[in-house]
């Protein structure tokens, strides 16, 4: 079976328990030391074997794929898998010579950059979109035409921006083209390495976000996050839990009115 799993933002603590598993499971690891923690591979058994991916192509990883499918192996890949993974040309190969495959999801770094700035991405009447995208670069044959980051910043919403440390001017430039919904002032975080130990989280603005991008001394692990909703949630408050918005679970009643109303309290449910 081969198991690829997220390994999460880095933290040896924020890799699912089913992630866990596979790897203590695994005969045969194939990770990337560039990207991955080492520290990470504690969950691994004493007997392992660990190729490093940071030097291998696709077609090496392939390899181990046809010679070795009798073995347990993970592919571990950090954060999510679905993220800016490179998992679909694998998965067309393992799906071509019927090769048994799974995947397990894992923590992304935007989501843990999320929980350690204590900001939502979706905030009422601030942004009800997320999107996880990246610069055009070395590899911007990849980028479909449309799906550029000046594209988005029209929209706005929250930018996770991946893959785009070492372009910090045209990154700014994009996001404050002319027809951008953002400004100068638009809330904006620098995140390096989220959940290791020499984590960066830097808070800053559009209009210093490239100045701000150079001065964290890192390219490869580097994430931008872009939007109004890092400001915090502000005057207005969300729907769900709104004396006044009614749902199927709730009904509405006057501001404050709190009488006669459920407590939120479940019965225990006997065995």
């Amino acid at each position: 079976m081969i198991s690829f799993v997220g390994a999460g933002p880095g933290a040896i603590d924020l890799i699912t328990l089913r992630g866990q598993k596979r790897l203590a499971d695994a005969d045969i690891v194939i990770w990337a030391s560039s990207l991955i923690p080492q520290e990470l591979l504690v969950h691994c058994s004493e007997d392992v074997e660990l190729f490093d991916s940071s030097g291998m192509t696709l077609e090496d990883v392939l390899e181990i794929y046809a010679t070795r499918s009798e073995a347990d192996i993970v592919r571990l890949h950090s954060g999510d898998p679905s993220i800016y993974g490179a998992i679909a040309e694998q998965i067309d190969f393992l799906e071509k010579n019927r090769i048994e495959f799974e995947v397990i999801p894992g923590v992304t770094s935007a989501s843990a950059a999320s929980a350690v700035i204590a900001r939502e991405f979706t905030v009422p009447g601030k942004a009800q979109s997320v999107v996880f995208t990246r610069i055009e670069g070395k590899t911007s044959a990849s980028i479909p035409p449309g799906e550029t980051v000046e594209n988005y910043s029209k929209v706005g919403g929250t930018l996770a921006i991946f893959l785009s440390g070492a372009m910090p001017e045209k990154l700014q430039a994009e996001l404050l083209g002319p027809d951008s919904v953002y400004n100068p002032n638009t809330p904006a975080y620098v995140v390096v390495r989220v959940s290791w130990p020499d984590q960066q989280i830097v808070e800053t603005t559009l209009g210093e976000l490239s100045k701000t991008m150079k001065t964290v001394g890192a390219t490869r692990t580097l994430l931008v996050l872009v939007g109004e909703a890092l400001a915090g949630q502000g005057e207005k408050r969300s729907h769900l839990y709104n004396p006044t918005f009614a749902h199927r679970y709730r009904k509405r009643s006057k501001q404050g009115d709190t009488a006669g109303r459920p407590t939120g309290r479940s019965k225990r449910v006997a065995d």
